[in-house]
């Protein structure tokens, strides 16, 4: 076992993925020829911060991850079927962990180009206060806006766009989620959970971009990137 607990990554890719446009669901949808769940897949497993892999996609799309010849990754397990909701394709991962695992990171399918610096960092940072994500600060002044109309201009300097991973010790995520199933809550990425049942959570701020492919733009932002960055591979 690792010191400190073993450490498991839940790759969320049960998706459609309707903003992308694509015929394929999101997360077997190419990049430079290499489905985004597989980018994601061996990212993770190349920066070797993480003993456990986990995939979760949807039933309907078995047959696209037996195509996508990740066989041989060391950690990676058979991938588990998702749900509707987010939270239900966490459930899903959650249950299917080895009971030893200490620490749970939940990534995006479609962020498959985070570094292996950053997914280092955040696992640390997580190690040390229970929870963390990778995020970046905001460029632009953001406003919050109710029926069309501007309610509030937070300030610039305090405001960081999330990302994945979100790394939290699995106690508290399990009590975040239990929490937030009792209370009928839907959060919009994992960490908000924890947040709402009274856990603290670090941010780490990502080095690499870290992009989420969503529109057919992203992918062409992305494919440009590995080229910059000679990894067109």
């Amino acid at each position: 076992m690792r010191e400190g607990g073993t450490v498991a990554a839940l790759v969320l890719g049960a998706g459609r993925g309707e903003r992308l446009g694509h015929a394929l669901p999101k997360a077997f949808v190419p990049l430079a020829g290499q489905a985004l769940l597989a980018r994601s897949v061996r990212a993770l497993a190349d920066s070797g911060a993480f003993d456990v892999i986990q995939p979760v996609v949807a039933t309907r799309d078995l047959d696209h991850w037996a195509k996508l010849g990740l066989e041989g990754i060391a950690g990676l397990r058979p991938p588990v079927p998702g749900g509707a909701e987010r939270q239900d394709s966490m459930r899903a991962g959650l249950a299917a962990l080895p009971a030893d695992v200490a620490f749970v990171a939940v990534h995006d399918a479609a962020r498959c180009l985070v570094s292996g610096e950053d997914l280092r960092a955040v696992v640390g940072a997580a190690r040390a206060s229970g929870a963390a994500l990778l995020g970046e600060r905001c460029r632009d002044t953001l406003k919050r806006v109710v029926d069309g109309r501007v309610v509030e201009t937070p300030p610039r300097d305090e405001m960081w766009a999330a990302q994945t991973p979100q790394v939290v010790r699995r106690d508290w995520l399990e009590d975040a989620m239990a929490q937030a199933f009792q209370a009928g809550r839907l959060g919009t990425d994992d960490a908000q959970l924890v947040e709402w049942a009274g856990y603290p959570v670090e941010m780490v701020e990502a080095r690499a971009p870290n992009p989420k492919i969503t529109r057919p733009e992203d992918l062409r932002t992305a494919e440009a990137l590995l080229v910059s960055e000679g990894r067109y591979a």
